[in-house]
């Protein structure tokens, strides 16, 4: 399936496709880019996929250079980023290159932050290979490396120019981070499609199983709702807060166990349980809508309880969330399955008596 971005001139397609990795060539070569590539990924991913990938760009006519970063969060230093550009400038990359980032969204943050800042912007590429990477972080040109007093501090917006997703690489996913990646998709269906919601319940057995019919259509779906908020707010002013949804307090909970305790997607289940909760203390959504967005995350084997948290310290991560305007959270909340409802005016003890919840 191809997914259009309309962006003006920055606009970009989205291919989901099983075995789309073999034929990134094929998708990159009409672009009329120059003939020099860099390949970025750790060397984990690299020896799963790098192969099948570096061998279509070079059939499709591009000099290709491998570079390796570390693995996971600690690719995400500015001192990994001018190792980067070191590479960059030795491999004589100029304007016309393009920098393709093969990994999960920490390489992409990377990569696509190399890309936005050597020469003031070099074409990139996002080849996402966890189903979190695939849904999320690669759509929508958020790029972003760490402070040490902050996650993705350090950033900009750099629209990649293609973006491919092979969703077969989800036979090399752990359980655990698999199952991850199935939260963003559930934000997805709780705030922007109620259709979409209904599938994602449907399938629930089929999406455990990795049953790639279903993980392809459903994938491709999700980047399809991603795609049209990205359109409708590329800068993330206001309407792309939507896509916060199950983070405020996702976030805030990683931060409260210091990184350690749950993954990313693992927060943001949390998050949504305790955001639908909110929702229904606000008068705005009903018990059934709660009820609705647990039942999926547990048939999809998420966790739906906080224990051994103290809600206070949760409260202080999200008063230090970097979306906070004038002192305020805004928080998303889903009155009803597929729409969504921004509100900034929520009392610390309704956050706190969702979360003792």
């Amino acid at each position: 399936m191809l997914i259009p971005v309309d962006l003006g001139s920055r606009s970009y397609t989205i291919a989901v496709e099983c075995g789309a990795l073999a034929m990134v060539g094929d998708h990159l070569r009409p672009l009329g880019l120059g003939g020099k590539a860099v390949l970025v990924s750790d060397a984990a991913i690299r020896r799963l996929y790098g192969t099948r990938v570096a061998e279509s760009l070079t059939t499709a006519g591009f000099s290709v250079t491998e570079l390796d970063v570390p693995e996971g969060e600690p690719a995400k230093s500015l001192a990994v980023a001018e190792r980067c550009w070191d590479a960059l400038l030795s491999a004589g990359i100029d304007r016309t290159s393009t920098v393709l980032a093969l990994g999960g969204g920490a390489v992409g943050d990377l990569a696509g932050f190399v890309a936005a800042t050597y020469m003031r912007g070099v074409n990139f590429v996002q080849l996402p290979t966890t189903v979190l990477a695939q849904v999320d972080a690669s759509i929508g040109g958020k790029t972003a490396i760490d402070h040490p007093r902050a996650k993705n501090l350090i950033g900009s917006f750099h629209q990649p120019r293609l973006v491919v997703v092979d969703p077969a690489t989800i036979g090399s996913l752990p359980e655990r981070e698999y199952r991850s990646g199935l939260a963003e998709m559930v934000k997805h269906g709780c705030v922007l499609d109620a259709g979409y919601f209904d599938d994602m319940e449907r399938s629930a057995a089929a999406l455990l199983g990795r049953d790639l019919g279903h993980v392809e259509r459903l994938i491709a779906g999700s980047c399809r709702l991603k795609a049209r908020v990205v359109e409708q707010d590329e800068r993330d002013a206001e309407l792309r807060n939507v896509l916060n949804y199950g983070h405020t307090i996702g976030h805030a909970l990683e931060a409260a166990s210091e990184y350690q305790r749950w993954t990313h997607g693992e927060a943001v289940a949390l998050g949504i349980v305790a955001e639908a909760r909110l929702a229904h203390r606000l008068g705005e959504a009903t018990a059934d809508t709660v009820a609705r967005q647990r039942a999926l995350l547990e048939a999809l084997g998420l966790p739906t309880r906080i224990e051994g948290v103290d809600p206070a310290v949760v409260l202080a991560a999200i008063k230090r969330d970097k979306k906070a305007r004038d002192g305020r959270i805004p928080f998303v909340l889903a009155p009803e399955i597929g729409r969504f409802r921004l509100v900034t005016d929520v009392k610390d003890d309704d956050v706190l008596a969702a979360l003792g919840a």
